[in-house]
């Protein structure tokens, strides 16, 4: 069988050519439709002059041609480079710059948003030129060893770093037999396509005669997912830990209709789990762990009804080729059930970091239980293995954490401040707050106190907004440890707080949103003129904000209406001209 993730593809797609391939608001593709859209498109970045290897930057919206895009940069022998659509200008354009990529595959709606200055820009529904190259795959020579994709995280150095991944671990990966379920016919594409998981969410069903179901463009809220799951059949879908946990408390009846849920990325709730399969007996619930640097996912635990839920849900067992290593401060195993830093080895590792060796080597290290120059990968991750192979993820030796399910190195944070004038010195923090985890800054000014809603807007303009800390606080001095680190737990307790000064609410409706904001937000008080994203909120707890929302006071609203009106007022009058409505 081949190891290259696009001939897997068109294997299937010669297979089943009129089956459903790619199922969206905009379009429906068979099998072969795709296969012949990719091919076309692939012909053209051949003639752009892309060569085996060179990252493809794509930045489209959520969509068919999304699809085409990844399946065309391969099929030219490109490597596959989604950028956030999300991401601030500057971390876009430093991404692409960063890559060496010489093409970008965009659309209309991100041509009018503003695109990175690159040297060919290319418009995947209307070129002409696509449309005028042969349908048939072109030839080019590519190896299982050959960048499949190349992904981009957070980086410690200041910067994102662009993790190269191979098509083999990708062909690896996809065909993984845990996937041969039936359960993935029809599978929901919901993660923004620069989330490593989207590869799962298009290739699983893809290499199996399967349809990948595109969630349409915008924020997710309940009723959005309840129609998208319902209205096309879900079959399986992926909800990072966050997620999972807003639908199991509010709506854990929307996965009724699905066969599998799958979700990861972050510590995920034992009750979470317990709600769901008790409303939802028949459902599977597919707990997984892994990292961007060994191919998407690493370890999976299956979990179904009757459900006993205990202090912590496992991670289960590796995926076949993985190797999971639980080793002290020298390398050294500790026994079964103690806790260690976790390695990852075998299937899947990545090449390392783009154009970064120095950071790849100190991330990919000898592996010392084979021979033959094999490495392995620290995760960061402290974790316990038990005598039969099961993980248990038991915390973070670094200062990696996971925000939203993306993972942040804070250091990161910290050099974006540190670069705003005149600051003397600056930290930040993760703080766990309720069932949230939210970021605090810390700053020493130089001399005058910096303005903090500059500073806030300094920092929103280089990182995506959910690497934004939600607290600012002014302090005399870092305090230090004895060896002269920041001593993060001596640093005072932050206080998420709007930037507008306090207003009492002035009726029956502002009262009741001030108090599910704070509920929701677990402050003590929230203002009738504060902003729910000032205060901390995201799109998770929006989703649980306007669930409550809707329980209370009878009124459907949007998240996307909550994006435009973030206020208590502002919300407060909405509602009030539904309920007279």
């Amino acid at each position: 069988m081949s190891r290259l993730v696009h001939e897997v593809f068109a294997a299937q797609a010669a297979r089943t050519p009129e089956a459903v391939a790619v199922r969206s608001d905009e379009a429906t593709l068979t099998y072969r439709e795709l296969d012949e859209r990719a091919n076309k498109l692939a012909h053209h970045l051949v003639a752009l002059g892309v060569e085996p290897g060179a990252p493809v930057a794509v930045l489209l919206e959520r969509s068919a041609q999304a699809v085409v895009a990844l399946l065309a940069t391969l099929k030219a022998g490109g490597a596959y480079l989604p950028v956030h659509s999300g991401y601030p200008a500057e971390r876009r354009q430093w991404i692409v710059g960063q890559s060496g990529a010489g093409v970008l595959l965009t659309d209309a709606a991100m041509t009018r948003r503003g695109l990175p200055d690159v040297a060919r820009a290319v418009r995947v529904a209307d070129d002409p030129a696509i449309d005028a190259a042969p349908a048939t795959a072109p030839v080019v020579a590519v190896g299982q060893d050959d960048l499949a994709y190349v992904m981009y995280t957070s980086g410690s150095t200041g910067h994102p770093k662009g993790v190269a991944v191979r098509h083999s671990g990708t062909v690896d990966l996809v065909l993984d037999r845990c996937w041969d379920t039936g359960n993935h016919e029809r599978v929901s594409l919901i993660a923004p396509t620069a989330f490593d998981v989207s590869l799962y969410e298009i290739l699983v069903p893809l290499v199996r005669g399967g349809s990948v179901v595109v969630f349409p463009e915008g924020p997710v809220d309940i009723g959005r997912l309840r129609a998208h799951v319902t209205g096309h059949g879900i079959t399986a879908l992926h909800l990072t830990a966050g997620l999972f946990r807003v639908v199991a408390d509010e709506a854990p009846d929307l996965f009724a209709t699905a066969r599998e849920v799958l979700t990861g990325g972050d510590t995920i709730a034992p009750g979470a789990v317990d709600r769901v399969l008790r409303t939802c007996p028949d459902l599977v619930v597919r707990a997984l762990y892994g990292t961007t640097e060994a191919t998407v996912f690493s370890t999976h635990a299956t979990l179904t009804a009757p459900y006993r839920p205990g202090i912590t849900v496992s991670s289960g067992r590796a995926f076949d080729g993985v190797e999971l290593h639980v080793l002290d401060e020298r390398l050294d195993p500790v026994p079964p059930g103690a806790v260690g830093e976790l390695y990852i080895a075998g299937r899947g590792l990545a090449k390392g970091y783009l154009e970064r060796p120095d950071l790849t080597a100190e991330a990919f290290v000898a592996n010392p239980f084979r021979d033959g120059g094999d490495r392995m990968y620290r995760t960061g991750d402290l974790a316990r293995l038990s005598a039969d192979g099961e993980l248990d993820f038991a915390g973070r030796a670094t200062d990696l954490v996971k925000i939203l399910g993306f993972r942040v190195e804070l250091a990161e944070i910290e050099s974006v401040l540190a670069g705003f004038p005149g600051l003397a010195h600056v930290a930040v923090v993760a703080h766990e707050v309720g069932a949230d985890t939210r970021l605090a800054a810390y700053v020493v000014p130089e001399g005058d106190e910096p303005d903090l809603a500059t500073l806030r807007e300094h920092v929103r303009a280089a990182l995506p907004e959910y690497m934004v800390p939600g607290a600012f606080t002014v302090i005399g001095e870092l305090p230090l440890t004895a060896n002269g680190k920041v001593d993060r737990s001596a640093l005072p307790v932050p206080e998420f707080h709007g930037e507008t000064a306090y207003r009492a609410p002035a009726n029956p409706t502002e009262e009741v949103i001030c108090r599910i904001f704070a509920q929701v937000l677990s402050l003590p008080k929230v203002g009738a003129e504060d902003s729910f994203f000032d205060l901390g909120g995201h799109s998770l707890l929006a989703m649980r904000l306007l669930s409550r929302i809707r329980a209370e006071l009878g009124v459907e609203v949007q998240i996307r209406t909550l994006f435009n009106t973030p206020t208590v007022a502002g919300l407060a009058e909405l509602v009030a001209v539904e309920q007279a409505a």
